[in-house]
């Protein structure tokens, strides 16, 4: 629902005023915490080292993530030079700070930012700013950052209050051609171009091209006594959500934020989407190095352990290691695979939570033989040979009177994908409760 101008203006007056005292508040401890990366999530205060800091001091933990999943198309000389760049994404959680991660895993030369900025979303449908929300970034105290090729940088800190359940803006701007643009190109979330650099712009007039890209940003991280950690969800198309209605954030992802924000007894953490469309547990693409849509086992690491404030991880693949040439037809290659992925996280101390794999009967080209095998993982994974604990996405997702298929009405009509009801179930499958037991909880 739409506010009255009346009432609007208010609204947008006072985020502005608690922008302000929050700005003042928190700028010490924020820039104590300045040189912290991603996997620093108990960055201290001004004058204590992370060991000794209290825990309400604060700390660092995602809100926000996208998998850098492919080099675009026709970039590959200029990138997208003299334009500038601004990314709308939706938190999981809040805190009074922020910092921003820049991907340029598919770049073949370094990528030269001029100017990065952070702002407050005034709204769904629109590129503009919340007054007072503005916030420029810097990288190691300097406006322009240089990010190498196949490497990643984090921003500096920035005050900032950043409410859970809320979109952000993240405004990039590039003068020097940079080759090809790392991208996640499912984000279900409409973003914005503009032509010169407008990264400073509150204003969305000058925004006029429209696009359905997040383009080199892979995360964001928030400053806050609200969130103990996070929760990280690897997956394929069915977690990047490509059939839930877009900018609407129904990804079953978003639907279990909701759930760790407002249930009694789940664990506030921030939620964190690394699904890639077509993903698979064993192979990456084939083609240039590296490789667009890169397999679980190649990008565990970046994608999940390496997230900032990771407590609990969520697997959901396997699928598409079934469908997809060259299709893998032997069950215990792909589970495998899994064991693989459940040892590295447990060796970092992680829950890992598995999902069954859906059913997928019905969609085009598939063979008996391909339900068989994924049948078989699936009994694996419910005896509770490959994960801490299961979330039986299977279960409640098929079709009773015909196992093999999705129930109509979660059905978003390829007979694969889940629409947004079926998303919404998917997530009140998950037991949040042992998403919070921090630590392997092998045998359930």
């Amino acid at each position: 629902m739409t506010s009255p101008p009346s009432s609007r203006g208010t609204v947008l007056a006072a985020v502005a005023a608690l922008a302000a005292v929050v700005t003042l508040v928190s700028a010490a401890v924020l820039l104590g915490t300045a040189g912290g990366r991603g996997k620093d999530d108990r960055a201290a205060a001004p004058g204590r080292t992370p060991e000794a800091a209290p825990a309400s001091a604060g700390s660092w933990t995602g809100t926000w993530a996208a998998a850098p999943a492919a080099a675009e198309p026709r970039t590959g000389r200029n990138g997208l030079a003299g334009t500038s760049i601004r990314n709308v994404i939706h938190t999981s959680v809040g805190g009074t700070g922020a910092r921003v991660q820049l991907s340029n895993l598919f770049g073949n030369r370094p990528l030269h930012i001029a100017h990065a900025s952070i702002a407050v979303s005034a709204g769904p449908g629109t590129a503009a700013a919340v007054p007072g929300s503005m916030r420029r970034l810097t990288f190691g105290g300097r406006t322009a950052a240089v990010v190498p090729a196949g490497r990643a940088a984090f921003s500096d800190p920035v005050p900032l209050p950043v409410a859970p359940a809320s979109d952000l803006l993240v405004t990039l701007y590039s003068a020097a051609p940079s080759g090809p643009v790392t991208l996640h190109p499912h984000a279900r979330q409409l973003s914005w171009l503009a032509r010169g650099d407008r990264t400073e712009d509150a204003g969305g007039a000058r925004y006029a091209t429209r696009t359905a890209y997040w383009r080199y940003v892979t995360a964001v991280d928030v400053w806050g006594t609200q969130a103990a950690g996070a929760v990280v969800a690897i997956g394929d198309s069915i977690t990047d959500g490509v059939t839930s209605t877009a900018g609407a954030n129904q990804r079953w992802t978003d639907h279990l934020a909701a759930r760790l924000r407002t249930e009694r007894g789940a664990p506030r953490y921030g939620v964190l989407n690394t699904g890639i469309s077509g993903n698979r547990i064993l192979l990456s693409n084939r083609g240039r190095a590296p490789a667009n849509n890169p397999g679980a086992l190649d990008r565990f690491d970046r994608d999940v352990l390496d997230r900032t404030g990771v407590r609990a991880v969520v697997v959901e693949l396997g699928v598409n290691d079934i469908l997809r040439r060259p299709q893998q037809l032997d069950p215990r290659r792909i589970l495998a695979g899994l064991h693989q992925l459940v040892a590295r996280a447990h060796e970092r101390g992680l829950t890992v939570v598995g999902a069954t794999l859906t059913p997928f009967g019905g969609h085009l080209g598939v063979v008996p033989r391909q339900e068989t095998v994924r049948l078989a993982v699936n009994a694996e994974i419910r005896a509770g040979r490959v994960f801490d604990a299961v979330v039986d996405f299977d279960r409640v997702l098929r079709d009773p009177a015909d196992p093999q298929r999705l129930l109509p009405a979660y059905d978003s009509g390829d007979r694969l994908h889940p629409n947004d009801a079926g998303y919404r179930r998917m997530a009140g499958a998950v037991d949040v409760g042992v998403l919070g037991r921090g630590g392997v909880v092998a045998g359930l």
